[in-house]
């Protein structure tokens, strides 16, 4: 359990300054840092306010009391609205935020929490409301092994100005309960980071089962399924930080980037274990190379670096896999990655993505998005993902919309250390299937068969040959053995 939570105090003193020369009575937003549970701390970097939603209308807002007409014992009219007041926030559209922020976290900060702007009494009357928002932005934004089930809740009061931290505990149940004051102060803590950096190449060959396949499994169904296997072999994997083997949790003395090699033990050929299998009807292939960054605070040990380092492998091989079944379910249209499929003399455009893989009569490829880094806060990164045919410039409407900063003008500055798109490749069920079923065999495949045909009746019958021989030589011997004895 989180004890203490300490905030860097040059950021947080920014959003203090923001917040009280904005007219707004109420704001809400996500909380960016990390909560240690080796070391039952939580670091808050920095605050994100949520945009407005899709009408225009901000994510929280204040509900004044209904006004009473009766003037018997009425109370002064700045006493009544803040004492009944209370806060309005779109849970799913804060939880929706958060979703798409999480994605561009690199190892080591994630979304922890959120924070509301209100006065003290709204505050108060709203605590249901605030939990609620809470959960909804754990499910949106949650991490992967080792989950703290809990996160933060900052309260900001403009009045009187003070900084109060929450711990909200995630249950099935959300109660007012669920709140525990922490400990919360101000330091520095972005400048105390310790900077790891891997380089991970893959290759996953991933089996289509012929049961799942005709239930019109998807092409992201077995990727995702896939993935979700590959996290328990990633996370058994040893790592060398700068050439030394990770032994002990000893926390790292140097400064400077680090480099994270991950040690994988040999595996089989899965193409040839797959195809082998009398259930396997096709084959998934996904490489490519991903380059993670992940940031350790100074008391924390370097195995923790490790331990974010692969989770940061992973979250981004799936925030890919989303960001296609985003973009399909928002544009219906055609575009790079949609093939035309003949069925039944008739065709429609699918994206190769929702491909139903029983109906594939040929190979597909599928580019998934490259991650780029963006220069963040004192020497860290935040990511974000292009597509083939997107250029920086939509990157810097990402970071105006989700994260509310600017884009550094100098490209320069923007790392793009994947040069290529990850790629994912199905060899075709017909492909497999048909030379084993349908494809006429070659005269060589003939003789063979009929060799091992000839070749398996020699042996059965050249037993019976030779069990009769030995009757024959039993029966001539008696009965010359028995004609001499008459004779004598």
């Amino acid at each position: 359990m989180v004890k203490a939570v300490v905030g860097e105090e040059s950021q947080l003193q920014l959003a203090e300054d923001r917040l009280s020369q904005s007219s707004a009575p109420a704001q809400v937003g996500l909380v960016l840092g990390k909560l240690s549970s080796c070391l039952d701390r939580g670091f808050v970097y920095d605050l994100v306010p949520t945009p407005q939603n899709d009408a225009g209308q901000p994510a929280c807002s204040v509900l004044e009391p209904a006004k009473d007409t009766r003037k018997k014992g009425s109370k002064p009219k700045s006493q009544t609205s803040d004492s009944s007041s209370s806060l309005v926030i779109d849970k799913d559209w804060v939880a929706e935020h958060a979703r798409q922020v999480s994605r561009m976290m690199v190892g080591g900060i994630r979304v922890v929490g959120i924070y509301v702007w209100a006065s003290e009494a709204a505050f108060k009357n709203s605590t249901m409301v605030l939990c609620q928002t809470v959960k909804g932005v754990s499910e949106a934004a949650s991490l992967l092994e080792d989950d703290l089930d809990e996160r933060l809740l900052i309260h900001i009061c403009y009045s009187p100005r003070r900084w109060t931290c929450r711990n909200c505990t995630l249950s099935s149940n959300i109660t007012s309960s669920s709140l525990r004051p922490c400990d919360f102060k101000m330091g520095r803590v972005l400048t105390s980071l310790q900077t790891f950096k891997c380089f991970y190449n893959f290759d996953l060959r991933l089996p289509i089962y012929q049961e799942k396949a005709l239930k019109s499994e998807t092409l992201v169904g077995v990727l995702r399924n896939g993935i979700s296997n590959y996290v328990k072999e990633l996370q058994g994997a040893k790592a060398m930080i700068d050439g030394n083997l990770v032994v002990n949790d000893e926390t790292c003395t140097t400064d400077g980037m680090h480099e994270v090699e991950l040690l994988l033990p040999f595996m089989k050929d899965m193409y040839i274990e797959a195809c082998s299998q009398k259930d396997v009807v096709g084959i998934v292939s996904f490489t490519g190379s991903v380059c993670s960054f992940s940031f350790l605070n100074s008391k924390e040990p370097v195995s923790q670096a490790v331990a974010d380092i692969k989770d940061d492998i992973i979250r981004s091989l799936l925030s890919r896999l989303d960001i296609i079944c985003d973009e399909v379910d928002e544009d219906a249209g055609p575009n790079d990655d949609v093939i035309k499929e003949t069925r039944n003399d008739s065709s429609s455009e699918k994206p190769v993505s929702q491909l139903v893989l029983h109906s594939l009569r040929k190979n597909c490829n599928l580019s998934l998005p490259r991650r780029v880094f963006v220069p963040w806060l004192s020497g860290t990164f935040i990511s974000d993902y292009l597509q083939p045919s997107e250029t920086l410039e939509v990157l810097k409407d990402h970071c105006i919309e989700l994260m509310s900063m600017e884009a550094p003008e100098d490209a320069s500055k923007i790392l793009e250390p994947e040069e290529e798109s990850l790629r994912v490749t199905t060899t075709s069920f017909w492909d497999v299937v048909l030379p084993y079923c349908s494809t006429p065999r070659s005269s060589q495949e003939k003789n063979r068969e009929i060799t091992g045909k000839v070749t398996s009746l020699k042996t059965i019958k050249s037993p019976n040959v030779n069990f009769i021989a030995a009757i024959v030589i039993l029966l001539l011997s008696v009965l010359v053995g028995y004609i001499f004895v008459r004779k004598s």
